[in-house]
């Protein structure tokens, strides 16, 4: 029996999208296939690859488009479970719920017209003094910006906080 010689072994790929053969060197079909050979491996592993060899040259690793795809090992928060007393509980009963509760909606939106409507009752000094911190200017900035050094801007900035905390301490 004779020797396969690699040279004269002829590399071809699949193009799905014209639905034709390029032959290449085996440079470019070792590279092309590395990454696509090592994914339809591990999902073989887990069960979600079903490709028989003779279609192997199909995988693009768009599983979601795969005649081939299975489920495999995935499961659903749907998946029910027993426990040791024989009452079956589903996964999705033990996440735990990060939605805020009705009530903290309603306070917090309640708090935000309340301090709208004390921003819009601000004087124009306090008004610019909220939109310079909105912005994010440093307190020396702030000071420049209003004609005034930075300790002034501070002690009117920490007296305005001070006032709308107190106005709006109802609501906190």
């Amino acid at each position: 029996m004779a020797k396969k010689d690699n040279q004269s072994k002829q590399y071809r790929i699949y193009i799905k999208e014209s639905k034709r053969w390029v032959d290449v060197n085996k440079e470019f079909y070792t590279d092309y296939y590395r990454d696509i050979n090592a994914f339809r491996k591990r999902q073989q592993e887990h069960g979600r690859c079903v490709c028989p060899a003779s279609k192997r040259y199909l995988c693009d690793m768009d599983c979601m488009t795969c005649p081939y795809a299975k489920a495999g090992d995935q499961l659903s928060l749907d998946n029910t479970v027993n426990d040791g007393e024989g009452n079956e509980r589903s996964w999705l009963e033990d996440m735990p719920d990060d939605a805020p509760a009705i009530a903290e909606v309603l306070e917090d939106a309640e708090l935000l017209r309340a301090l709208y409507a004390k921003l819009n009752e601000l004087d124009p000094e306090g008004r610019l003094i909220c939109q310079l911190i909105m912005k994010g200017k440093s307190e020396r900035e702030c000071g420049k910006a209003m004609g005034l050094s930075r300790n002034t801007f501070v002690y009117r900035r920490d007296k305005l906080l001070q006032k709308l905390r107190s106005d709006l301490e109802n609501y906190i």
